[in-house]
């Protein structure tokens, strides 16, 4: 675990959680909008992720809502998806489900944690835990990256490699930048996706 968490998690306490997002990794407030190029293959698209004005119960715990939208390089939506997150009083992220797909605490399903209050290079941690589902995994690598996207060229990264049992031989490399969140996710093997920022907006 990280700091003595237990993670995942079977049950959640609302007393030790608060009502907003403000992780500098993973920063979710109510309107902030990210938009994505994104390439697998000889393909293209668009991803568009939307943190809407509603929230949702899990667990008791009151849980920010994060819409994903997937469109193809002719701007058709081929995919939605919708997740909830909610922060604890240490600044800790966790990941509480997903929309039609699984939720904590139903059919065996546990929140995983989405990002750390102090991530520490070595930190290994489910995102999120549902079996034969939902089984992502991450690890802290640096946090010292670069990378230059559409978006900006950045320093200072959070990087960390992602992995699931789910899906075998299939590592991706993300990072992540202070009060900005995830500027780039590339599969490194077992695959061939690109996701590189475009825009970043808050309300």
């Amino acid at each position: 675990g990280i700091d003595e968490l237990v993670i995942p998690t079977p049950s959640l306490d609302p007393a030790d959680f608060v009502d907003r997002i403000d992780n500098p990794w993973l920063p979710l407030a109510a309107g902030t909008e990210w938009m994505y190029r994104r390439t697998i293959d000889d393909d293209g698209g668009l991803i568009t992720v939307t943190v809407l004005d509603e929230t949702r119960e899990v667990q008791g715990v009151t849980a920010t809502v994060v819409l994903e939208s997937i469109a193809d390089e002719r701007g058709r939506t081929i995919d939605d998806t919708t997740a909830w997150f909610a922060q604890d009083d240490v600044g800790n992220v966790w990941r509480l489900g997903e929309e039609g797909s699984w939720e904590a605490g139903v059919d065996g399903a546990e929140a995983g944690l989405a990002m750390p209050a102090r991530p520490r290079v070595g930190d290994g941690f489910r995102q999120e835990y549902a079996e034969g589902v939902a089984e992502d995994r991450s690890e802290v690598l640096s946090l010292d990256g670069s990378a230059s996207v559409p978006w900006n060229d950045l320093t200072g990264l959070l990087e960390t490699e992602d992995s699931s049992p789910l899906e075998p031989g299939v590592v991706k490399r993300t990072l992540y930048a202070r009060d900005v969140g995830l500027v780039r996710q590339q599969t490194v093997s077992g695959g061939d996706e690109l996701v590189e920022l475009l825009s970043f907006m808050q309300r």
